[in-house]
């Protein structure tokens, strides 16, 4: 799976008609790169943007080609330390170019904003990716985490029930449809006991399966609630096909293919909700995991095996862009306008191609609402070690 704060950034969209946002389950932990000596930060005082900045790099799908600092855009005006955290967090999982300059990150994690620039100019070369073949226009789109209501025995009201992997998942290749998983009484049966939770609305539960993972308010049978976190943690194997596109298909959605056009769509048509729902056959199981006031400060994780960073996170194509990897970002459309230093930590299956990203907007209702519509023109450039 490509099993991904996500203010807010359109897995929505893209998770709709292109299943973007299911998300790579992430790498083991590993403890952070010590560095034997520890590097001295730049001096303070002005860097030189005029030296040869060397010939372009060629990387799996993409060509990187070196600029100046001062062509990225906003690249004076962005809170860099809104940032840090992102950065941050990338050090605990770093690669060999990066885990280099990880104490120097740490050491500047309480710097202010111009002097965050000053060490990137003088640590650093921006790059900006292009595609191999002829030029082509970027696409931005963005995910969530979402957040619902639960229930942890199915009730009056949840009735829609989440999963963690059945113990027979791994005898069977791919597993049942969604709709089998419905419907044959073989598939229920192995099913039984593997209830994590019971959503109030099924398009919440396929939202919810479609981001990759989300956050849920339990009730408890002694009345008693708790916020936990619903992880990826497998799949049915069976392909993911889009619910969006088979309500255009059907004729019942034009224009609008957002989650609230796909609702509204719904509404209007309540006799075709089966069908839409089993028109996708992919499923996703989940794990629990509990959400201390710490991690509730942070996304799920993402493929690179760290948490995200609402606004500062994004998933890429590992091809053109490693994780780990700085990235400015530049989009500006109908949904936002966005210029900013932002992290590659996840990935996802429609996340494919020189220049593609989805930004993680956060989770709940009004990053939902960002994340579903947002769709419009990307540039980026990844800042690599001089």
């Amino acid at each position: 799976m490509k099993q991904a704060l996500r203010f807010l950034g359109a897995a929505v969209v893209a998770g709709v008609l292109t299943s973007c946002a299911v998300k790579s389950p992430p790498r083991p932990a590993a403890p952070p790169a010590s560095p034997a000596t520890e590097p001295a930060l730049p001096p303070p005082g002005p860097v030189a943007d005029g030296a040869p900045i060397g010939p372009a790099i060629e990387r799996g799908r993409s060509r990187w080609v070196p600029v100046r600092w001062a062509d990225l855009p906003g690249f004076e005006q962005d809170n860099t330390t809104e940032a840090w955290n992102a950065w941050i967090k990338s050090c605990e999982r770093p690669g060999a170019t990066f885990g280099r300059l990880c104490s120097e990150v740490r050491r500047l994690s309480l710097a202010s904003a111009d002097e965050q620039r000053h060490w990137m100019m003088a640590r650093l070369q921006p790059y900006r990716v292009e595609p191999l073949g002829a030029p082509a226009e970027g696409l931005l789109t963005s995910y969530f985490e979402p957040m619902y209501e639960a229930s942890r025995n199915a009730q009056a009201g949840f009735g829609a029930p989440l999963y963690r992997p059945p113990a027979t998942l791994a005898r069977r290749k791919p597993w049942y449809t969604r709709q089998e998983m419905e419907t044959l009484p073989e598939a229920r049966a192995q099913l039984a006991g593997s209830e994590i939770a019971f959503l109030a609305d099924p398009v919440e539960a396929l939202i919810l399966q479609i981001q990759g993972s989300g956050r849920v308010r339990v009730t408890e049978a002694d009345g008693s609630q708790r916020l936990v976190r619903l992880a990826f943690a497998a799949t049915n194997d069976q392909p993911y096909r889009s619910p969006g596109k088979w309500l255009i298909d059907q004729g019942l959605l034009r224009g609008d293919v957002t989650w609230p056009g796909i609702r509204n769509a719904l509404a209007a048509n309540p006799q075709v909700l089966q069908g839409f729902l089993w028109s996708n056959p992919r499923m996703v199981f989940f794990r629990e995991e509990p959400l201390s006031p710490l991690d509730a400060q942070f996304g799920p994780r993402g493929a690179q095996g760290v948490a995200l960073t609402p606004g500062r996170s994004i998933a890429v194509d590992p091809q053109s862009i490693p994780y780990g990897t700085p990235v400015w970002l530049s989009s500006n459309g109908p949904v936002a306008s966005l210029n900013r230093l932002v992290m590659a930590q996840d990935t996802g299956s429609a996340i494919v191609g020189a220049v593609r990203a989805d930004y993680f907007a956060g989770w709940g209702a009004e990053a939902g609402e960002f994340a579903g519509r947002m769709k419009q023109p990307l540039r980026m450039w990844v800042l690599w070690p001089k």
